[in-house]
C-alpha cells in the first residue's frame, strides 16, 4: 500500500496518544460515567465505536476477519488501560491492511448487510481514520461538559511530521 498511509497514521496514533494520556489524567469515574445526553453515553464509549469503526470496516469487511461484535467494548472495557488494548489489536489490523491491499486505487464492490458499496482499499482505510477525528471532538466536548476540558498545549490534531516516526518501512 502508499507509504503515504502508514506516515499519515503514524500521526493519527500520535494525537490519539495525546488523548489517551488526557483520559488517564481524569478523575476516577469520569472515563467511563454514563450520559444519556452524550453520544454513544460516556467517553469510554465513543472510543469503543471508534475502534468498532476501524475493526468492522477495516477487519471484517475489508480484510475478511472474523466478524467483530459491535459494540463489545462498551461493555467489557473498564478503563484507558484495558482501551490501549483494545487500540494495539486495530493498530495490528492496519498494519496487516498497510501489508495486504496491493491495489489501493482499484474500485470494488464492498457487499453490506442492505446494499452495496463501491468502494477501494484507500478508502476503508480513510473512512474510520476521518471517523476517529470526528469522534475525538465529541470527546473533548464531553470533556469539557464534565467540567474535565482538555489542556491547554498541544493540541490532539495530527502530531507535526518532526515529532512522529513514520514507523517500520513496508518489506
Amino acid at each position: 500500500m502508499n507509504p503515504d498511509l502508514r506516515t499519515l497514521y503514524s500521526w493519527v496514533k500520535f494525537s490519539r496518544e495525546r488523548l489517551f494520556a488526557w483520559a488517564e489524567s481524569l478523575p476516577g469515574g469520569v472515563y467511563t460515567l454514563e450520559r444519556p445526553d452524550f453520544a454513544y453515553g460516556s467517553l469510554r464509549n465513543v472510543q469503543a465505536h471508534i475502534a468498532d469503526c476501524y475493526l468492522i470496516w477495516l477487519g471484517t469487511r475489508g480484510l475478511k476477519l472474523p466478524q467483530y461484535a459491535r459494540g463489545e467494548f462498551q461493555t467489557r472495557v473498564p478503563d484507558v488501560a484495558a482501551m490501549r488494548s483494545v487500540y494495539a489489536d486495530v493498530d495490528a489490523v492496519l498494519e496487516r491492511a498497510f501489508e495486504q491491499f496491493t491495489t489501493p486505487d482499484e474500485p470494488f464492490d464492498l457487499e453490506l448487510e442492505h446494499e452495496v458499496l463501491r468502494v477501494t482499499q484507500r478508502w476503508l482505510v480513510m473512512h474510520p481514520l476521518t471517523h476517529e477525528f470526528h469522534h475525538k471532538g465529541q470527546m473533548l466536548t464531553m470533556g469539557r461538559i464534565l467540567g474535565h476540558p482538555y489542556p491547554p498545549g498541544p493540541d490532539t490534531d495530527l502530531g507535526l511530521p518532526g515529532e512522529v516516526s513514520p514507523g517500520p518501512s513496508p518489506s
